[in-house]
C-alpha cells in the first residue's frame, strides 16, 4: 500500500514540490487515480458491456431479456463493481496515521454498495411482477400488494443496514432494539399490514381481481376494478369517477363481484309487467280460434282443448256454465305464448332457467314476471336485447284481450263540455 503513495510522493518531489507539500497532496492524488479507475470501470460497464447486451436482448425473441433491459436492472448492479473496487484500493490512499479517515470512507462505500443493492433488488421486483403481468393466469390477481410489502422489507432492512455501518454497531442489536418498539412500528404501518393480510385473503379465496366490476352502495361503488395495491382498490364508476377503498374493507364488509355473471353462459332478466285483473276472462270459441292462427300457439291450443275435453267428459261437467269444470283463460293462453317465445328467442339461453309466472297481486295489477337469460352480457347490447324483448310483450298484450295497468294521468280523462 505504501509503494503507490511512495511512487506518486516522490513523482510530486521530482516535479519541484517540497517534501511537506508532497505528502499532503500524494494522497488526494492517489485517490484521483483511484476514482478515475473506478470512472473508467463504470463507464466501460454501462457503454460496452450493457451496449453489447441491449443489442443481444433486441435480437432475441425472448421476452424476459427486453424485460431486463427495461428494468435496468444490470445497469443498477453494474454500479456495485466501481464502489467495490474504489473500497478495495482506498488503503493504497492513506496511512495508518490516516485510519480514521480511511475507516469513515470505507464505511460511506460500503453505504453505497447497500443502496446500490437495494435498488438492484427494487428493480428485480418490478421485474417479476411484469414477468407475472404477461402470463394471463396471473395478470388478474393482486400481486402488486405483495410486492409492495416485499419493497417495504426490502426498504426497511437496507435501512438497518445502512445505519448499522454509519454508527459502526451489528445490525442484529438494532434489530433487537426495534423489538421492543414493536407496538409503535405496528402502529404507523398499520394501514400496509392490513392491506397486506386483507391482499392474501383476496388473493387466495380469489375474491377479487383487476377487471372485475364490483359493487358497494354503501361506499358508492358501483363499477370497473383498475388497480389492487397494498393500501388502496382503486374502482372507476360507471360515472367515470374514482373510488379508492381500504383492501382490509373488501373484506371485512360486503361487496357484490359481478364476475361470476360475466363468466356464466347467460345474464338474467327478471322484469314484470302488470296486468289489469279486469281484463283476464275466460276464453270462448272465437278467441280459441283466433289464437290458433298465432304460429307459436296452434299446437298448444289443440292439445291443451283435447285435455280439457277429455277431463270434463271424464268428470260429466256440466259445460253450460263457464265456471264448471276446467277452461282456457286468455291470460293462461298468454303465459304459454310468452313462454314458447322465450324458448324460440335465439339470444335466450334455454339450457338455463327460463319461465313465465305470476307473483303476488297488488293494488296496482297482477304482476307477470318473465324470468330468463340472455347469452350477451355485455352491458348495452344486453339492455337492447332486453328492451326488444318487453316492447314485444307490450305489443302483444291486447291480442289476447289483456290491458296493461297503468295509474291515470291528465290524459286519460276526457270531460264533456255541457251544452
Amino acid at each position: 500500500m505504501e509503494t503507490l503513495r511512495n511512487w506518486v510522493n516522490q513523482s510530486l518531489q521530482n516535479l519541484g514540490l517540497m517534501p511537506g507539500t508532497a505528502s499532503t497532496l500524494d494522497i488526494f492524488v492517489v485517490l484521483l487515480l483511484i476514482l478515475a479507475g473506478a470512472f473508467v470501470l463504470d463507464y466501460f460497464l454501462r457503454v460496452v458491456f450493457m451496449g453489447v447486451f441491449r443489442r443481444m436482448a433486441a435480437r432475441t425473441k425472448n421476452q424476459w431479456d427486453d424485460l431486463v433491459v427495461d428494468t435496468k436492472m444490470i445497469d443498477k448492479l453494474i454500479h456495485l463493481l466501481p464502489a467495490l473496487f474504489v473500497y478495495i484500493l482506498l488503503p493504497f490512499a492513506f496511512s495508518h496515521e490516516h485510519a480514521l479517515t480511511l475507516a469513515w470512507l470505507r464505511r460511506l462505500c460500503v453505504v453505497y454498495m447497500i443502496a446500490v443493492v437495494l435498488q438492484f433488488i427494487l428493480a428485480m421486483l418490478k421485474f417479476i411482477h411484469l414477468v407475472f403481468h404477461t402470463k394471463e393466469t396471473y395478470r388478474n390477481k393482486p400481486l402488486k400488494g405483495f410486492l409492495q410489502i416485499l419493497q417495504i422489507i426490502t426498504l426497511f432492512v437496507g435501512g438497518i443496514l445502512i445505519i448499522s455501518v454509519l454508527i459502526d454497531k451489528s445490525p442484529t442489536a438494532l434489530f433487537a432494539g426495534l423489538g421492543a418498539s414493536a407496538a409503535v412500528l405496528m402502529l404507523v404501518f398499520k394501514d400496509s399490514i392490513l392491506g397486506f393480510v386483507a391482499g392474501i385473503q383476496l388473493s387466495a379465496n380469489d375474491m377479487l381481481r383487476a377487471g372485475d366490476w364490483i359493487t358497494m352502495p354503501k361506499y358508492g361503488v358501483d363499477g370497473t376494478v383498475t388497480e389492487v395495491n397494498l393500501t388502496t382498490v382503486k374502482v372507476q364508476n360507471f360515472d367515470n369517477t374514482i373510488v379508492t377503498l381500504p383492501p382490509y374493507m373488501l373484506v371485512s364488509d360486503s361487496f357484490q363481484n359481478w364476475r361470476g355473471m360475466s363468466e356464466s353462459p347467460g345474464r338474467r332478466v327478471k322484469r314484470s309487467i302488470f296486468i289489469d285483473m279486469n281484463s283476464v276472462s275466460f276464453c270462448n270459441p272465437e278467441m280459441l280460434e283466433r289464437f290458433r292462427h298465432i304460429g307459436l300457439l296452434k299446437d298448444y291450443i289443440d292439445q291443451k282443448e283435447a285435455e280439457l275435453k277429455l277431463y270434463n267428459e271424464e268428470n260429466d261437467v256440466d259445460c253450460s256454465m263457464p265456471v264448471n269444470g276446467r277452461r282456457e283463460t286468455n291470460l293462461g293462453v298468454f303465459r304459454a305464448y310468452l313462454t314458447r317465445y322465450l324458448y324460440n328467442h335465439p339470444m335466450v339461453n334455454t339450457d338455463l332457467s327460463c319461465m313465465v309466472r305470476h307473483l303476488q297481486p297488488t293494488d296496482k295489477g297482477l304482476p307477470v314476471e318473465l324470468y330468463f337469460f340472455l347469452k350477451e352480457k355485455e352491458w348495452v347490447a344486453y339492455e337492447g336485447w332486453q328492451a326488444d324483448v318487453f316492447d314485444h310483450v307490450l305489443a302483444v298484450i291486447p291480442e289476447f284481450g289483456l290491458r296493461v295497468f297503468q295509474n291515470v294521468s291528465g290524459n286519460d280523462l276526457h270531460f264533456q263540455q255541457r251544452p
